[in-house]
């Protein structure tokens, strides 16, 4: 069994906006495909131009595209009631990013899609997200790394554009 050691940068921006305000925000710069249609026309794709049209049909203007949301407020909400702080963790990407860094790096598929947190606290929701690029640093490919690096500036700007 082999271990490495991974050091996680973390991002945080922190909005005053209200909860439903900041993730309406990054509803609208992020798309929302049917995945069961979604994944059956990347299958049917027939070729590589085919399938490249078929996830840019599917992302937003941010580039990226949700794959799933849990709500895991609702679960928090169960125990201390209605007035408990939302929080919201999305799986998001763009699959053709994605090829491209586990086409380099097989265990960036351990990370991609993201993951974008976006939490109610005392001092304001906090949008969070892990670094691909520090995900991806230890395995030493410079092309992952400039390929992780473009992609945290996306969701850096998804995330700085809904705090705003």
């Amino acid at each position: 069994m082999n271990t490495l050691t991974i050091e996680v940068r973390r991002i945080s921006v922190v909005s005053t906006r209200s909860f439903t305000d900041v993730l309406a925000r990054i509803d609208l710069a992020i798309g929302h495909p049917d995945m069961r249609e979604f994944i059956h026309d990347m299958q049917a794709a027939p070729s590589d131009s085919d399938l490249e049209a078929v996830v840019h049909r599917a992302v937003g203007p941010s580039g990226l595209m949700e794959f799933n949301r849990y709500d895991l407020g609702a679960v928090i909400r169960k125990e201390r009631g209605p007035g408990a702080p939302q929080i919201v963790r999305l799986v998001a990407g763009n699959p053709l990013i994605m090829r491209r860094m586990v086409g380099r790096v097989p265990d960036a598929g351990s990370y991609a899609p993201v993951t974008i947190l976006i939490d109610e606290r005392s001092d304001g929701v906090h949008l969070s997200y892990d670094r691909m690029q520090s995900l991806l640093a230890p395995y030493g490919d410079v092309e992952a790394s400039r390929i992780a690096a473009d992609l945290d500036a996306k969701v850096e700007k998804l995330l700085t554009g809904a705090a705003r």
